[in-house]
């Protein structure tokens, strides 16, 4: 909000120590490389140890972002969640707390491998090169992390405590080998779990299509924790911890199912069956009515017997395996049928007698429910596509209705309404008393019904046929069968070469009966690593645990995770799931006193997910192609075109890659920036939960903020003679002083609403709150209506008092401390002159990130800010919608009354935010203002 500075002749009520103006001593920028250097050098030599520091849970911020897989170079998603954990980070420290924001590497896993096959070296090698460099790159963004407790999954003194882990879950009988039917990735030649499959089909690293394979693998029993993962979300959700779509995410993919298993008798012409019968679960037993066909799993007990004997269905279970997801294709296993179970009951009619096809089709899964499911084409999308494309001629039944009296609806009628004529003595009951009444029914007839829960989730699959990863600390013996490696001679190292042979370490002895016997081939799935990782950051350096019941308990829970929208399944679950383990009682690695007891396990107590950055898409208007904007495109007398043509390219923003040639180097965009330039433009571009649209040129905004910022600065450098400062009384103050105040406190309260996580974390807004304030303070240091006698000279008199200008800009510069650490600090220095440099600091006053600004005097200075002017608040439109409420000055009865409304709405804070926000900052062009109510409504039409 702009001030209206009062006449520079109004005399001082006191005496005030004076600041000269150095505006033509220094040029109009800094050398930002310059700077860098300096600062770089001054904060590694005063580097943060959280580990030297006794830990307290009422004084730690434990803030973590997702560590990175060191693929060899950040990208733009990289950069934008370390920038937020970085600010965040020093925004905590400011306050007081003792901040853990540590870094490690995700390092196992198929990239180093197959990269290290193509290149014919060791991927260990590979990846330590990849972790210097990315360290190099981190470096310069000007982040400040824990090195101290750094962790690399695939260094043996960590993947040592993995397989303790695994171990660990194995003595609690969490941990088991089955033969099943597994997705294959035959690009990377490994098993994969089905969260890592997408809905196509395809591979979720690779993109090859998954084919199905059976095979003896290693399983994790997450589904022993199922319930508590799914009560718990409640925990999270509380304040709005974690954002509603993770917890939606969460709960959807734990899938709890509420419904009824019932079965369907069998009646086969073939010998080998016997009498049997087939289990359902069914969500919906209102539709039992409705039943058409039962529909098999490729590897249901039944269909496996029939395969025995039909060459037939040996060859349609062959073509299942590659088989589209969700294809409905289906083979009739002609030599049985069901019946309804309502057949001899009470409430028995015609259609319930006829015998029910049975089909074996690669939709039904034999790892959901019980592998069987009741087709019911009128009242299911999934169920009516199968009918149409197995039995096309065949009419379908409808047993449910929109309301008792109307007509059969059109099929698939999907939701539950009323039992229709076709039903019998039951006809016109609800979906609801229907089901009631129907299991009652089946009960009392003898047929096995009862209520059951279902779950989608599964066991979880760790078992990879793959070299760089964890190994799998099991030995094989003949004799013995298989039994864990005894922890003493954990780690279980990787064999010397990615193919196991005798010479490599996979022939060992037994350690029960010493014969010969065989190590586990075997590696863990790489969520099995950042599965815990949260809690190796308490205490990366103990050798003989994965971490000490003291570290827990001073350290954990995490206070704020930070980290990309896609992980909100996979990693969160596992890493939920684990924490539950380790710290529950049977296993006595964390004490019951701990917090992360107390917090039923959750490592993360809130959590962040910031949007991906999409790069500005190039493509052929015609043929769609990708185009390089650097050998593609060229100038043509309309701006940018496609080479050798006059055709202007489309513009998309999508998903950075190779392919698209629209991704970003961030440490090249450093370089031409700077760190904080490139730190604030990435998060004033867009709401952090949001997808950020990457334009750089349009950093030139925030460079024109950050050159003001140092001009201002530069302006009202004290003199050599200043000894320090004291605000004056509230009484005393100018009312301008009071309105300058005011404004402060007000960025000052928004500031640390905002970096606080109060409402969610708006920092986009929060860096135009910054450049507001900055053209207050600007405007206080210069003057306003060309007035520039605030400083020595003339008569002595000023607008605004040099301690009150000072205090402003003090104020200014810690608030964007946590943004843009090197200007603040640099600005910050250059404000207290001289700056005597001791080992601490500088001398006497200390260093702009040593405290966070507090709001003083709100209540006054705001009395005083008002003085004799009246207040009116005013709800603004745009094109007829409420955007938002402003609080200014009433119009006196000599102005302009629209113009004095435009100008008046569109410099206060709110109004330059959306703006801001919703305009990118371009002038707009109002074709008429409407004032409504005496000014209580003013709608801006376009």
């Amino acid at each position: 909000m702009k001030l209206d500075w009062i006449s520079a002749g109004r005399a001082w009520p006191r005496a005030r120590p004076m600041f000269r103006r150095f505006a033509s001593q220094t040029s109009d920028a800094p050398n930002v490389g310059e700077l860098e250097a300096k600062w770089k050098k001054r904060w590694a030599d005063k580097s943060f140890r959280s580990m030297a520091v006794e830990l307290s849970q009422d004084k730690k911020a434990y803030i973590l972002p997702m560590f990175p897989y060191p693929s060899g170079n950040l990208h733009m998603g990289h950069l934008r969640v370390y920038v937020i954990s970085d600010v965040l980070a020093r925004f905590e420290r400011m306050r007081g707390r003792t901040v853990i924001q540590p870094m490690g590497w995700d390092a196992f896993g198929l990239p180093a491998e197959n990269a290290a096959i193509e290149r014919g070296i060791d991927p260990k090698s590979w990846t330590l090169d990849n972790i210097a460099r990315m360290k190099e790159q981190l470096g310069a963004m000007c982040g400040r992390w824990d090195w101290n407790r750094e962790v690399t999954t695939c260094d043996p003194s960590y993947y040592k405590h993995t397989q303790r882990i695994f171990l660990l879950l194995y003595q609690h009988g969490l941990v088991y080998r089955a033969k099943s039917m597994v997705n294959f990735d035959p690009v990377d030649k490994t098993v994969l779990a089905n969260e890592q499959v997408d809905p196509d089909g395809r591979s979720w690293r690779s993109g090859a299509k998954v084919v199905q394979k059976e095979l003896s693998q290693w399983f994790v029993r997450i589904t022993a924790f199922q319930d508590q993962l799914l009560d718990d979300l409640r925990t999270l959700a509380k304040n709005e911890n974690w954002p509603d779509r993770v917890l939606s995410q969460q709960e959807h993919w734990l899938g709890k199912s509420e419904g009824v298993q019932i079965e369907f008798p069998l009646v086969a012409d073939t010998p080998n069956l016997g009498s049997c019968s087939i289990e359902t679960f069914t969500t919906r037993l209102d539709t039992l009515f409705g039943v058409q066909y039962l529909a098999l799993s490729r590897n249901h007990p039944v269909v496996r017997k029939l395969a025995a004997s039909s060459k037939a269905l040996q060859q349609f279970l062959l073509e299942c395996e590659e088989a589209p997801e969700g294809s409905k294709m289906g083979f009739l296993l002609s030599d049985l049928h069901a019946l309804n179970p309502l057949h001899d009951t009470e409430a028995q009619t015609d259609s319930v007698k006829t015998p029910i096809p049975v089909y074996v089709t690669p939709y039904v899964l034999s790892s959901y429910g019980t592998g069987a499911v009741m087709g019911v084409p009128g009242h299911d999308t999934r169920d009516f596509a199968f009918w149409q494309a197995n039995r096309p001629s065949e009419p379908i039944q409808t047993v449910i209705t929109s309301d008792p009296d109307s007509k059969p609806p059109e099929p698939p009628f999907t939701p539950p309404g009323f039992l229709s004529d076709t039903c019998g003595s039951l006809a016109g009951l609800t979906s609801t008393s229907a089901s009631e009444v129907i299991l009652t029914l089946l009960q009392k007839g003898g047929h096995k019904a009862k209520a059951a829960s279902t779950w989608r989730l599964r066991d979880w699959l760790i078992s990879r046929q793959r070299y760089w990863g964890t190994p799998i600390p099991m030995i094989h013996c003949e004799n013995c069968g298989i039994i864990p490696v005894p922890v003493s001679d954990l780690p279980v190292p990787l064999p010397l070469s990615p193919v196991f042979s005798d010479s490599s370490g996979a022939s060992v002895y037994c350690p029960k009966c010493y014969g010969p016997a065989h190590r586990d081939t075997d590696t863990m799935d790489t969520f099995m690593d950042s599965s815990w990782y949260q809690l190796r950051f308490a205490d990366p350096y103990n050798h003989s645990l994965p971490f000490s019941p003291a570290a827990i308990e001073a350290t954990l829970p995490v206070d704020l995770y930070i980290g990309g929208v896609e992980h909100a399944i996979l990693h969160l679950l596992y890493a939920r799931f684990m924490t539950k383990f380790l710290s529950s009682t049977a296993v006595g690695l964390i004490p019951p006193s701990s917090p992360l007891v107390a917090a039923k396990g959750e490592p993360f107590t809130r959590l962040l997910t910031q949007g991906m950055v999409h790069g500005k898409t190039y493509t052929h208007p015609e043929t769609g192609a990708a185009l390089n904007p650097e050998s593609d495109l060229e100038e043509g007398s309309s701006g940018q075109v496609v080479k050798g043509t006059e055709l202007s390219p489309k513009i998309t923003w999508e998903k950075m890659s190779k392919s698209k040639h629209n991704g970003v180097d961030p440490t090249a965009c450093i370089e031409r920036n700077g760190a904080d330039a490139t730190r604030a433009h990435i998060l004033f571009l867009a709401p952090v939960a949001e997808v950020l649209a990457w334009d750089e040129e349009r950093i030139v905004g925030v460079q024109r903020w950050l050159a003001r910022v140092w001009r201002t600065i530069n302006t009202i450098r004290p003199s050599e003679k200043t000894t320090g400062y004291q605000l004056p009384n509230v009484e005393e103050l100018t009312e301008t002083e009071a309105r300058l105040l005011d404004v402060v406190n007000r960025s000052v309260s928004t500031i640390t609403e905002g970096l606080g996580g109060k409402k969610g974390w708006p920092l986009n807004t929060i860096v135009s709150e910054l450049m507001i304030l900055t053209n207050v303070v600007s405007d206080a240091a210069k003057g306003t209506n060309g007035i520039e006698s605030l400083f020595e000279g003339g008569d002595g008199k000023a607008m605004v008092g040099g301690e009150v200008l000072h205090h402003s800009a003090q104020t200014l510069l810690r608030l964007m401390a946590p943004i843009t650490p090197v200007l603040a600090a640099e600005c910050w220095e250059r404000l207290h002159v001289p700056p005597i440099l001791t080992k601490g600091g500088l001398s006497g006053i200390g260093n702009v990130d040593d405290a966070w600004p507090e709001v003083w005097e709100e209540k006054a200075v705001a009395r005083v800010a008002v003085g004799s002017k009246e207040l009116v608040k005013i709800a603004i439109q745009v094109n007829g919608r409420l955007k938002f409420v402003v609080e200014v000055e009433k119009p006196g009865e000599a102005v302009d009354t629209k113009a004095w409304y435009r100008d008046q709405c569109w410099s206060t804070a709110e109004g330059v935010k959306w703006l801001e926000k919703m305009q990118r900052g371009k002038e707009r062009e109002w074709k008429r203002i409407v004032v409504v109510g005496n000014g209580k409504v003013v709608n801006f039409v376009e």
